[in-house]
């Protein structure tokens, strides 16, 4: 039967330099690629993420759905509270919305994208 594997993801967003940056710096992955228009960050584990500059884009809206998140990443992290701690001082924002019962925390990155950390 055949199969695929996940190569990656990218994320639609209006700078992908920024964007990169920011979750370069959250993971500690490296850029691999880079142009104008699209960077790829790696960790040399086979799936990459991606960003892509998309004309227009519009922040998705969390928790409300006028612009639908369409999808979000989710990170484990040992110290759920450091992990916070860097990705609000790397321009993270904390909704007031927190669903989970805090088995997971949700953020938003600077272009508005939703991401849950977790311990699990």
């Amino acid at each position: 039967m055949p199969g695929a594997e996940l190569r990656g993801v990218t994320l639609d967003c209006g700078d992908p330099q920024t964007l990169a940056g920011f979750y370069g710096a959250l993971t500690g992955m490296r850029e691999l690629f880079s142009t104008g228009e699209f960077v790829a960050l790696t960790d040399g584990s086979g799936c990459d993420l991606g960003f892509q500059r998309v004309d227009g884009y519009r922040a998705p809206q969390w928790p409300g759905q006028d612009v639908p998140q369409q999808f979000h990443l989710d990170f484990r992290a040992d110290d759920l509270d450091a992990v916070e701690e860097l990705a609000l001082k790397l321009g993270a924002v904390k909704p007031d919305h927190q669903p989970g019962d805090g088995r997971w925390r949700v953020l938003l990155d600077p272009a508005g994208h939703p991401f849950c950390l977790t311990s699990s």
